[in-house]
């Protein structure tokens, strides 16, 4: 874009000179500029086919853009599981949702059906027009398309937990188009499309793991249990045929990485989670790519509040920390709630590597970068390029556990890859025999809520099961009662879906009602 600028203005200045005498310039004034680039004459070779998919890729990154002060879009997830608690209130759209108070004119609500529905408007593009390029290897074009349609999907599976029934909206929008201002469709057949996309991504020729970051074999066939497994509990509730689909597609990917340890696995030590060398590698299906050169990690409201855990000194928000109840509900001796060990830490080094000081409470260390924020006796970097995770081969295993027990009680390889997770956290698992279904259910279910705590995937088990892990009983509650104790606030039946944005409601009649036990417009 910079050369494209210098040479133009180069050539304004020769026309210039030019006119003075007895002949024009007229190259300059044919060039075609490049905003009056379209669609329509954008993709017409394999680069624009690249182009089109690295902005998709680009839109994920929403999640992690501003919701006001000292708030992110990513906390829509967290704030509303009652895991995370703030310590500055200061932001009132993120206290609505820790409060459970939220409409449909919260922030992050509206921020998060925009975010979303730009990644399937990208999407749509791509998939509607790089099919005609001509000449384009078959190979690539393929493989284009199918991490296109693994990116709709994975968009459209995360609207549909949101807000249920939503527009279904498959090809390219403009205000001619006949469904521009779509109506509903049902989440039978949003999930229609989300299975279709992923079963046409697992077919397009992916590599098992690609260290750059794109969408890979594994991550897709992850997403696709995920999926399964969410149609099997509620809302769709189809039960055994779909925890069987859930379990064998998660044990493919368990099969392959038995096979290729150095290739899948997990982590040795939870340093590895959160360390910049171990990006989009072994444990890491697939990851919400930061640079700083474009966009730094979007974490930092985890830090704590005016304490000084990075090269800045005292600073931080401290608008997500963890709730002590949760913190305290981890199992004696799990290396999970050990401080800097696992994904909490209760001391730190003054200035990121200065002497070493006490937290006076616990907070997410999950999301931290020593690399960039400094170690003991070692200055950080100061440029923070750590990604965000969004499928780790930890929860493969577990979605493996949970729908494998579902299917025929706890087998024997459920409950190795349930006891795989535990080992690592240095627990003592009992022996298989003495679990019945009913109780190895729940232990799975407990293993998530420590294991992908944080990861904005809590909020989506506490939906597609209505139970809700109560700390102080070690037990699930039923979701409709549970008390967040963040805010001492009882879920609802309205809590099951968020309210469309008050704006969409407006501007588009076909939407009609508001989701129940919200205010319409």
């Amino acid at each position: 874009m910079r050369h494209t600028l210098v040479k133009n203005i180069s050539r304004v200045l020769l026309c210039g000179a030019a006119l003075m005498g007895p002949a024009g310039c007229t190259e300059f004034l044919k060039e075609q500029a490049p905003s009056n680039l379209t669609t329509s004459n954008f993709y017409t070779i394999p680069d624009h086919a690249e182009a089109g998919l690295a902005s998709v890729y680009a839109s994920l990154r929403f999640m992690g853009d501003g919701a006001g002060i000292f708030s992110s879009n990513w906390q829509l997830l967290e704030a509303l599981t009652g895991t995370s608690t703030t310590e500055t209130a200061q932001n009132s759209d993120l206290n609505n949702l820790y409060s459970l108070v939220h409409d449909g004119n919260t922030a992050h609500v509206v921020n998060y059906w925009n975010g979303l529905y730009r990644v399937i408007a990208n999407a749509n593009q791509v998939l509607d027009r790089v099919p005609a390029i001509t000449p384009m290897d078959a190979a690539q074009k393929t493989k284009i398309l199918g991490e296109t349609r693994f990116l709709r999907a994975s968009a459209y599976f995360t609207a549909v937990q949101l807000w249920g029934d939503i527009p279904l909206i498959t090809t390219p929008q403009t205000a001619a188009s006949t469904d521009f201002l779509p109506a509903r469709a049902s989440k039978e057949d949003v999930y229609k499309l989300i299975v279709d996309d992923l079963l046409a991504a697992e077919a397009s020729g992916l590599a098992w793991m690609d260290a750059s970051g794109r969408v890979n074999l594994a991550a897709v066939k992850t997403q696709l249990a995920k999926v399964y497994l969410t149609m099997a509990g509620f809302p769709l509730s189809k039960g055994a045929s779909h925890y069987k689909l859930a379990a064998d597609k998660a044990l493919e990917v368990i099969t392959y990485a038995n096979a290729n340890p150095s290739v899948i696995n997990l982590f040795t030590t939870y340093e590895d989670v959160h360390r910049e060398s171990t990006k989009n590698r072994v444990e890491h299906l697939f990851m919400l790519q930061y640079n700083t050169l474009v966009a730094g990690n979007p974490m930092d409201n985890f830090y704590p509040n005016f304490k000084p855990v990075t090269y800045n000194g005292p600073g931080g928000t401290g608008s997500s920390v963890p709730t002590t109840a949760f913190y305290n509900s981890y199992e004696p001796g799990d290396l999970r709630a050990k401080d800097q060990a696992g994904y909490f830490y209760t001391t730190y080094y003054t200035n990121g590597n200065g002497a070493p000081f006490s937290l006076g409470a616990p907070y997410v260390f999950k999301h931290f970068n020593r690399t960039a924020n400094g170690t003991a006796g070692v200055a950080g970097s100061r440029q923070n390029n750590l990604n965000v995770p969004q499928i780790r081969f930890a929860e493969t295993l577990l979605i493996y556990a949970e729908a494998q027990n579902e299917v025929g009680g706890p087998t024997q390889a459920a409950y190795d890859a349930f006891k795989r997770i535990r080992d690592r956290a240095t627990l003592t698992t009992p022996a298989l025999g003495t679990y019945t279904q009913a109780s190895f259910r729940e232990a799975v279910w407990r293993e998530r809520w420590h294991e992908l705590c944080y990861e904005q995937i809590t909020w989506f088990d506490m939906v597609r099961l209505r139970k809700v892990y109560n700390e102080t009983t070690n037990g699930f509650d039923n979701f409709v009662g549970h008390v967040n104790k963040s805010s001492n606030q009882a879920l609802q039946e309205k809590h099951l879906l968020l309210p469309i944005p008050k704006q969409e409601l407006l501007n588009n009649p076909n939407l009609k009602t508001q989701n129940p036990g919200y205010p319409g417009v």
